[in-house]
């Protein structure tokens, strides 16, 4: 352990000396890169010094226990050597889990799409539930969403609304809620009473810098044509919507939501690179769970991984077994222990990957 803090403390001081330097404050894109990397490791290293500190007291305890001359001494440093050896296990596991390497994706912002799938209406209405609570969700973290496109379904909700995210490591908690989330309750159109089921699909796209991507723009088709929907007579009226298709792939990507063509023609390429980049790495994603058999983030899109069931007020992470009595609280933003129990659930598998024991 104190091998690997070294090496990480070789590196922030590394790191310390670069971001001062005037030639890379005045490259903005590595000055953020290695700031990013400074905050960190900052926090390992403070980590590492208390680890220190609660170590050197435990071999101070031991040295007193061992000579044994003082037995008023001795009954205190066995107290003391308690109390530390109790911190120092869980310092080491806290370490442990921010020694383990992080996913260069996880920094990323990103483009989320989301789908009404099975159950009619209801399930659009369902679509509207998880943006409001993603929205919600994203304002308590102090993250930026922005609308990129929307239809809208007949009785309320979406039958597909595409949003981005900005702001510090949105991709590291996004990520897990990919896939098929399931809504159990009865529908506001329901005269019987009873429960029905509905579903709707979420996607998690990082957000593709240029040169994660290289799009050529002589692959793209691009369609011009006026926006549908609400929005006042010059949306309606104006070829400002844009529909692109990358030929090779045949992945398109759509906007209409800005007035301005140029807008839209914007967020439009930022989807199409996005969705692009998102398709090598579902593959990556899915050979690496074949290799980790890991069940938290499979990469399959098809996978139902939650259900919201409101005749009993619960919550049910099907990936961890999870169950929470909030549904409340939870469909009005505060999915945090949600994602903090995968993440875990994430760093464990890759602990035992790599070797390490909890």
């Amino acid at each position: 352990m104190l091998d690997r803090l070294y090496i990480v403390k070789q590196r922030f001081d590394e790191v310390s000396d670069l971001i001062i330097q005037p030639d890379i404050i005045t490259d903005q894109k590595r000055y953020v890169k290695l700031n990013k990397e400074y905050k960190d490791l900052k926090t390992i290293v403070d980590k590492g010094e208390e680890y220190k500190v609660i170590l050197s007291r435990v071999d101070e305890a031991k040295e007193i226990i061992d000579d044994g001359s003082d037995a008023e001494m001795v009954e205190m440093a066995q107290m003391q050597l308690g109390e530390a050896s109790e911190k120092l296990e869980k310092l080491e596991s806290d370490i442990k889990y921010m020694l383990i390497p992080k996913d260069p994706e996880d920094a990323k912002d990103v483009m989320v799409e989301i789908r009404a799938g099975t159950g009619g209406d209801e399930a659009s209405i369902f679509a509207g539930d998880l943006y409001r609570m993603y929205t919600k969700f994203c304002s308590d973290k102090g993250w930026k969403t922005e609308l990129v496109d929307v239809s809208e379904g007949t009785s309320g909700g979406f039958k597909e609304v595409i949003f981005s995210i900005s702001g510090d490591d949105v991709y590291g908690d996004m990520k897990f809620e990919a896939g098929v989330h399931r809504v159990q309750r009865v529908p506001q159109t329901e005269t019987q009473g009873r429960v029905h089921t509905s579903a709707a699909t979420v996607m998690v796209l990082p957000e593709a810098e240029e040169f994660d991507v290289e799009l050529d723009m002589k692959d793209v088709k691009i369609i011009r044509t006026t926006s549908t929907g609400p929005g006042g007579q010059s949306v309606n009226t104006t070829y400002s919507a844009i529909q692109l298709k990358h030929i090779p792939t045949g992945i398109e990507a759509k906007c209409q939501d800005q007035k301005s063509q140029h807008k839209n023609l914007e967020k439009a390429i930022k989807v199409l690179r996005s969705r692009l980049y998102e398709s090598e790495l579902a593959k990556k994603q899915a050979a690496d769970s074949i290799k980790r058999k890991s069940m938290v983030s499979s990469g399959d899109r098809s996978a139902k991984i939650r259900t919201y069931n409101y005749p009993q007020g619960r919550v049910t992470e099907h990936r961890i077994g999870l169950t929470l009595y909030d549904l409340s609280n939870i469909i009005n933003g505060d999915i945090h222990k949600i994602v903090e129990e995968l993440k875990l659930a994430e760093n464990a598998e890759k602990l035992k990957e790599s070797g390490e024991m909890l």
